[in-house]
């Protein structure tokens, strides 16, 4: 599947799924805002795929980045972090949404798994209380949070003080 059809919108994305489900696939669901593509997130994505058969990947909309993570951000645009994260091989699907967490998302999507990376804990992740009234499993998954968006941005401005 080439990376923009992997690109949907919430009703297109649903209707998927079902067919998915048919075939007994086990459905992950991720999420972040992918401002900057680091392997943190690449492992984080690699590690939530590998807890069912297909991943679909919530992506923030840049007002919800921008609610998140303050001024000057996004550095992407939505569209562009969603193609980003589609062209990866552990994901199936993305799906850019605009609520500040993906409560919304796994009541609509119904996933089986909800992977979240590691730093949550699964008394910490926000969407957990509607995961468990779903039925949805939590997963904490990835490396250790030693890589961050943040970071990276701060080296990048100190090297290009130099």
């Amino acid at each position: 599947m080439n990376t923009a059809a992997k690109i949907l919108p919430l009703e297109e994305l649903k209707l998927r799924l079902a067919e998915e489900r048919r075939h007994s696939r086990r459905i992950v669901l991720a999420n972040g805002c992918f401002d900057l593509l680091h392997v943190g997130h690449t492992r984080y994505l690699q590690a939530a795929r590998d807890e069912g058969d297909l991943l679909v990947v919530g992506i923030n909309s840049d007002a919800g980045v921008f609610k998140l993570k303050g001024a000057g951000r996004p550095i992407l645009p939505a569209q562009g972090r969603a193609e980003l994260v589609a062209a990866l091989a552990a994901v199936d699907y993305v799906v850019v949404f605009d609520e500040p967490n993906v409560e919304a998302l796994l009541t609509a999507l119904r996933p089986d798994v909800h992977a979240k990376g590691t730093d949550y804990t699964v008394e910490t992740v926000p969407e957990r209380e509607i995961a468990a009234r779903l039925g949805v499993r939590v997963a904490i998954v990835g490396d250790p949070k030693r890589h961050s968006t943040r970071d990276l941005f701060a080296a990048i401005r100190t090297d290009a003080g130099h």
